[in-house]
């Protein structure tokens, strides 16, 4: 096997940090509890789904209040770094129709105290079926077609390998604070003469966008792939276990809620102090995702209530902005996800309306920098058990997108 180093391929920067748009967002104020899973892999970090298999991609959301609406939704197919495939037409990547299409599957909340309607759509379905690998967002519009939210989701057409792996033996230090992934291609059918420009690869840790690693130079290269082996660019903080909580019942508190009570308009789950982390918590936790679900755990999806969730955490005062983050943030940094430090308490607080449910959840600070990195207070330990995942992504000669060939997670 002919292994050499690769000091003369260039890999392109072309999705740089600030250009990746993988988002599940929300527009607007009465749209709440947005899910994107693999009806089949509810828990997985990532949603993936095989091209030509029979998995679907669920989306859902719940609009506030009974009263009905006519939703509807396109679907566009993105490139690697999720811009709009611009050199596609939607006979390139869809069977059926793609755009204006009505969203079907609506249900009221049942017996709550916060009314909403549940709307949910599967893809692929019989009105429109993917037939091309890559990234997909679809938009979600009301009746005067204003955008209500994306969603986003992936297909892969598994053509190559990847071998992913992380250890605690780093360049920065050994068995402390950082862990590094270590990945191997192959290409298996697939022709790259330039992989350069043919192909771009992002590695993310628990799924979070933030700190995705794009397009990193690999150590060497074989006519049959390519391989990272301590590569400073995949060193990841090695952070803390998520913390946690459950909100199963409105009685009586459950898994990481200090009390429960009503002021006679809304629940409140008020969950235990948040304090500082000297040492590596072992744990079980989902890294960052989270289940709509109830006591009963039936009829989840409209007979669960929301909840005035309020977080609490003890930490030194910084100037940093502080942000609660996880699935059900979608790890991003809004104003409506930061705390604010209470001047009399000195506690950083926040106060979020949440679906019951199990929520997995962490906390990042953001320095004049505009970096997101974990919160000081909560540690970076070796042992902490991150889910990492790779996705790459190919362009064969004379292709006019990027396909996602492989998938790790």
């Amino acid at each position: 096997m002919n292994r050499k180093r690769l000091p003369t391929i260039s890999f392109l920067l072309c999705m740089a940090l600030s250009c990746l748009a993988q988002r599940n967002e929300i527009f607007s104020p009465d749209i709440a509890t947005l899910q994107v899973n693999n009806t089949r892999q509810r828990l997985s970090v990532l949603p993936v789904i095989q091209l030509g298999s029979d998995e679907r991609i669920q989306i859902s959301f719940d609009c506030l209040g009974h009263e009905y609406h006519r939703f509807t939704y396109k679907i566009t197919h993105c490139e690697a770094d999720w811009s709009t495939s611009t050199q596609l037409f939607d006979s390139d990547y869809l069977e059926g129709f793609g755009n204006n299409l009505l969203i079907e599957d609506i249900k009221e909340s049942v017996n709550t105290n916060t009314e909403y309607t549940h709307y949910s759509l599967a893809l692929p379905n019989a009105q429109c079926r993917m037939t091309l690998s890559g990234n997909y967002k679809v938009c979600i519009y009301d009746e005067a077609n204003n955008l209500l939210l994306n969603a986003c989701f992936m297909v892969v057409e598994p053509r190559m390998r990847i071998g992913l792996s992380y250890m605690t033996n780093t360049d920065i230090d050994i068995n402390r604070a950082h862990q590094q992934v270590e990945m191997k291609l192959d290409y298996g059918t697939l022709t790259v003469t330039d992989p350069g420009r043919q192909i771009k690869t992002i590695i993310l840790q628990n799924g979070n966008w933030n700190d995705a690693r794009v397009n990193v130079q690999p150590q060497y290269t074989r006519r049959d792939g390519l391989q990272w082996q301590h590569c400073r660019g995949y060193i990841f903080e090695a952070g803390n276990v998520y913390r946690k909580f459950e909100c199963l019942s409105l009685d009586h508190p459950t898994m990481g809620i200090a009390s429960i009570d009503w002021d006679g308009h809304n629940y409140h789950a008020w969950l235990w102090p948040d304090l500082p982390r000297r040492n590596y918590v072992h744990d079980e936790s989902a890294q960052g995702t989270f289940v709509v679900r109830n006591s009963d755990n039936r009829g989840n999806d409209y007979l669960s209530d929301y909840v005035m969730v309020h977080f609490t955490l003890q930490t030194n005062s910084t100037d940093d902005k502080i942000y609660v983050s996880g699935g059900f943030t979608n790890h991003l940094l809004l104003p409506q996800y930061q705390m604010q430090r209470n001047a009399v308490t000195g506690n950083y607080e926040l106060t979020l309306l949440l679906k019951q449910g199990y929520y997995s959840y962490t906390y990042v600070q953001v320095g004049a920098d505009g970096y997101a990195r974990n919160l000081s207070s909560e540690g970076n330990f070796y042992q902490t058990q991150n889910q990492y995942q790779a996705l790459i992504y190919y362009r064969g000669p004379g292709e006019r997108t990027d396909r996602l060939v492989a998938v790790v997670q």
